[in-house]
């Protein structure tokens, strides 16, 4: 972790912002590539597009393999405000990124919600990543009390 991965980091978070207030769950990721330049942003889509599976994460997976092959991908870095779900997980892997930088985790996410949602599955992204062949490096969790309040009375 360096100065860099924070100040990208507290940018995913304006991103998730932007999510939330444009409707949506409050997640948000961008693309950096290995000098630190923002390539690509995605927010949290779920609710305005009636996907489950328009996470900020798989948003931004879609458009980096439309736009990058997976040796240019295996040197950048994905920033989340929060910790991946498994299944954006997956598609970090499948894409071929390597380092993942993410704020608020999971479990911090988890209660929040208050802990008896169905919705919730606990499996950490470095689990998921532990599964395959690949390393994938994984920082986090960063900025939690600043990535906490973008959350705070949008789950209750």
């Amino acid at each position: 972790m360096n100065e860099m991965d924070l100040k990208l980091l507290r940018a995913s978070l304006k991103i998730a912002r932007r999510a939330r207030d444009g409707g949506n769950h409050p997640f948000g990721a961008l693309l950096a590539d290995d000098r630190g330049r923002i390539l690509l942003e995605a927010e949290n889509t779920v609710v305005t597009a009636k996907d489950c599976t328009a996470h900020a994460e798989t948003n931004l997976i879609r458009k980096a393999c439309a736009q990058y092959d997976g040796a240019f991908l295996a040197k950048c870095t994905l920033y989340a405000s929060t910790e991946p779900c498994a299944m954006c997980a997956a598609a970090i892997f499948w894409a071929n990124l390597r380092r993942v930088v993410y704020g608020l985790s999971a479990r911090s996410l988890y209660d929040l919600r208050g802990g008896d949602s169905e919705e919730v599955l606990h499996l950490p992204c470095r689990e998921v990543f532990a599964k395959g062949r690949k390393p994938i490096e994984v920082i986090g969790p960063l900025l939690e009390d600043e990535c906490r309040q973008v959350h705070l009375g949008f789950w209750r």
